[in-house]
């Protein structure tokens, strides 16, 4: 694993820099949610087309609800890993925010492990899945694609997710204890005013 990279001399940022290994896996990410992107640009404009054609010429694009659902799940699977890798996902800190840097990083920590590790179970029933539909021959109603080709397209993303929460626990732990984390308790908003009112004392 990377050593953790901190940008500023008196205090270590929140969120840990990434090495070059992070950096890659990023661009990764970042090319998925791309595609994942363009997927629902192209159902947005299949649906448009389908309603127009069924409004004016009652010729919907056949089957475009099943086309939906398909497209959909796996173009939403293909932004996941990328948004783990921006710290997008909703977090509550309502009680970790007085701790010090270096164990709301370890609790960081924690909590991507226990992400990737649930994305790692999911890739793995989600292939399992695939491969009985496969077997079964399922198929759509309308349109009569295979299924387990659709179930299959989504394994790559959760296993990128499962690489990625991996990443990031290893690079909050490592976080901890690099030499620029800060040992002190987070400021409440009080003491971030009675910070600021000191060090412009006397100053209008």
């Amino acid at each position: 694993m990377e050593e953790a990279v901190f940008d500023g001399a008196s205090e270590a940022p929140s969120t840990p820099a990434f090495g070059p290994w992070g950096r890659r896996l990023h661009g990764l990410t970042r090319a998925f949610a791309i595609a994942g992107g363009l997927g629902f640009i192209a159902l947005v404009a299949m649906s448009i087309v389908s309603i127009v054609g069924r409004k004016l010429a009652a010729a919907p694009v056949p089957g475009d609800i099943e086309i939906m659902q398909m497209g959909t799940a796996v173009a939403s699977a293909a932004m996941l890993a990328y948004c783990e890798m921006e710290h997008q996902h909703l977090r509550v800190d309502f009680f970790t925010a007085r701790l010090s840097q270096p164990a709301r990083h370890r609790l960081d920590a924690l909590s991507h492990l226990l992400l990737a590790l649930v994305a790692a179970v999911i890739a793995w029933r989600t292939g399992v899945g695939a491969a009985s539909l496969k077997e079964a021959g399922e198929a759509s109603m309308l349109l009569l694609w295979p299924v387990w080709t659709v179930v299959a397209a989504m394994v790559p993303s959760f296993a990128l997710l499962a690489a990625a929460g991996l990443y990031n626990a290893g690079l909050y732990w490592q976080a901890a204890d690099a030499p620029g984390a800060s040992g002190a308790p987070a400021a409440g908003p009080a003491s971030a005013a009675a910070a600021s009112a000191a060090a412009n004392g006397g100053r209008a």
